[in-house]
């Protein structure tokens, strides 16, 4: 194959490669976040509550994409694992409002006791943008667990 004939197949594909990304868009959508919590809770499964903990909390880990991360909570608040803040791992998180005063973590709590899963709308720092966003978190209680994942509207 000539020089020409390579750098022009490698121009195509490089463009197709790059309308390919920017038609996915920076954002996670809410499927994405579903399918990710099911994700982790099948890795739990495989791998254990400890290793799967590990995993979460590696910030470049596998279940971190864009804007979508993984935070596990246990059913009294404390967070056992946050995906795009270290500084919020082990804390109690029980009584942390959102912008608007709103005791969103009592509430996904309440909600997985009455639900076991579901969607909970607040307000949160995107850790992509730095800037208080809406959010919508997809939760699912696994045995004393709570897996979250959320998008940013």
């Amino acid at each position: 194959m000539s020089k020409f004939l390579l750098s022009l197949f490698l121009s195509v594909f490089i463009f197709f490669a790059n309308t390919a990304l920017a038609a996915t868009g920076s954002h996670g959508t809410a499927d994405e976040a579903v399918a990710m919590v099911n994700k982790v809770i099948a890795f739990m499964k495989i791998n254990g509550k400890d290793k799967t903990i590990a995993e979460v909390n590696n910030l470049q880990g596998r279940f971190r994409d864009r804007d979508l991360y993984i935070s596990i909570n246990d059913m009294n608040g404390i967070n056992l694992a946050h995906g795009a803040n270290a500084r919020i791992q082990g804390k109690n998180l029980l009584e942390m409002k959102d912008a608007d005063g709103k005791p969103f973590y009592r509430e996904r709590i309440e909600m997985a006791k009455t639900k076991g899963e579901g969607w909970q709308d607040y307000k949160f720092v995107n850790p992509e943008t730095k800037q208080i966003e809406n959010k919508a978190m997809y939760f699912k209680k696994q045995g004393d667990l709570i897996i979250n994942c959320g998008i940013y509207k």
